[in-house]
């Protein structure tokens, strides 16, 4: 996108349909259970088998057997889908583990088969009956201890304006802070399913993905079709947030097992699986230095954060993306390093950056409100800016932080707050009273 005059009034604040009540169309649907969500359309295929899907049991080494003899022996099974028998599978655009491992398997439950039977019942009875043999191999899961040769992040690239560390050297008032985040996994109500059906060469997968196009361009990419060979419905999704950004392993599996048997099949990951074979938000370590005269005035900032993903892998969790846009400052750095770990793959999931991000930023404001002893609010209106900071020349053409700060402060009740933390109980309970700024840019 390309923007070279304001854009004006934004169409939302129009108030023509915001703001005005309307009926949910899709209202009754849910509430009535009726509601079309993937494993539970009975309306689209006819006879549909069920599909169970089996994880590795090592975080990372090889397959040296797979016996399938037993589980394609048991009662009701029709198919057993290996990577020995599944064809040659490519990856999408853009999740980049493959969705079925073996020989190789590169993470902890990674999929290594799919056992499709008449009944799920049989199906799951079946997979326990598959003989394994394993080569484990040396993997690293732990950002902190990761000893690998950092690469820069494509996500978030560096950024140097001013001179940062000269400036924060010369700073009176300092603050200098590390601050750490876990591996969080999507957990949506509804779990990645998916119905799917062959008509010659041509694939209709019934599934809950929110990027239909997405999810028709990475599942043609994966099984090697034609874009226009594959259909993909997804009517209702019972929560998505980046984790169903498009078809993940549920989708390819569910294709090769109905090929397989030649019948439509049904594939659902189980809660315990849903961690691994989809995606998740990668850990960060991040450290976060700003500067400030004895006024608050930030005259150097730095951001840097390190995040972990598979061996070529470029998605790195790029939580220093709002900090070159929210405050003022003349001097500022962000960096962004990706360490290779043999985790599931790390990927889009509730505002990737900002919420890691915003988070490390948004303490280290309070915590230099605390050595300024200025009110925390005052501080960020202070430090406001109506120019790109990493562009003065570049205007916003709205914004509007310190209004809905201060806004906020009076509708709050923020001036009767105590700022001594850990004064104020009520009873047992301790009552604190706090603030953050947010921001989020639209990507290109």
């Amino acid at each position: 996108m390309k923007f070279d005059a304001p854009e004006g009034p934004n169409p939302l604040d129009r108030m023509k349909v915001v703001g005005h009540p309307h009926d949910r169309i899709d209202g009754p649907l849910k509430t009535s259970g009726t509601a079309p969500y993937a494993y539970e359309r009975h309306d689209v295929v006819k006879d549909p088998a069920y599909g169970y899907v089996v994880g590795s049991a090592i975080a990372k080494g090889r397959i040296v057997r797979l016996d399938t003899a037993a589980a394609a022996s048991a009662p009701g099974v029709l198919a057993v889908v290996t990577a020995a028998n599944a064809g040659a599978l490519d990856i999408g655009d853009f999740i980049k583990a493959p969705p079925l491992a073996g020989p190789s398997v590169a993470h902890y439950h990674q999929a290594i088969a799919l056992v499709v039977a008449e009944t799920f019942e049989q199906a799951r009875a079946a997979a326990s009956l598959l003989l394994v043999e394993y080569e484990r191999a040396q993997g690293v899961f732990d950002l902190a201890t990761s000893q690998s040769t950092d690469s820069v992040s494509r996500m978030a690239p560096d950024q140097n304006l001013g001179n940062f560390e000269a400036a924060f050297a010369s700073a009176p008032v300092k603050v200098d802070q590390r601050y750490t985040t876990p591996d969080q996994s999507h957990m949506m109500m509804e779990p990645h399913a998916t119905i799917a059906a062959w008509d010659g060469e041509k694939l209709t997968a019934w599934t809950s993905v929110q990027t239909v196009d997405w999810g028709r361009r990475d599942v043609a990419k994966i099984l090697r079709l034609p874009k226009d060979q594959v259909k993909i419905s997804s009517p209702f999704i019972g929560g998505g947030f980046g984790g169903k950004a498009t078809s993940m392993s549920d989708v390819v599996l569910a294709a090769l097992g109905a090929r397989a048997c030649g019948r439509p099949v049904k594939v659902t990951l189980p809660r315990p699986l849903m961690p691994n074979n989809t995606v998740h938000r990668p850990a960060t370590m991040q450290r976060v230095r700003i500067g400030a005269d004895q006024d608050g005035r930030i005259v150097a900032i730095g951001h840097e954060t390190r995040s972990g993903n598979l061996p070529g892998h470029f998605f790195t969790e790029p939580a220093t993306i709002q900090t070159p846009t929210l405050y003022a400052g003349a001097n500022r750095m962000t960096k962004g390093r990706l360490s290779v770990l043999d985790l599931p793959e790390g990927s889009s999931m509730r505002a990737p950056g900002e919420a890691t991000g915003m988070m490390a930023l948004e303490i280290a404001m309070d915590e230099l409100a605390e050595k300024l002893a200025i009110d925390p609010v005052e501080l960020r209106i202070i430090n406001d800016t109506q120019v790109d900071p990493s562009d003065p020349t570049r205007p916003f053409s709205t914004r509007k932080l310190a209004e809905a700060l201060q806004t906020g402060a009076d509708r709050f009740g923020w001036s009767k707050r105590n700022p001594a933390p850990g004064s104020v109980r009520e009873g047992d309970w301790l009552i604190g009273m706090g603030l953050a700024s947010a921001i989020r840019g639209a990507r290109t």
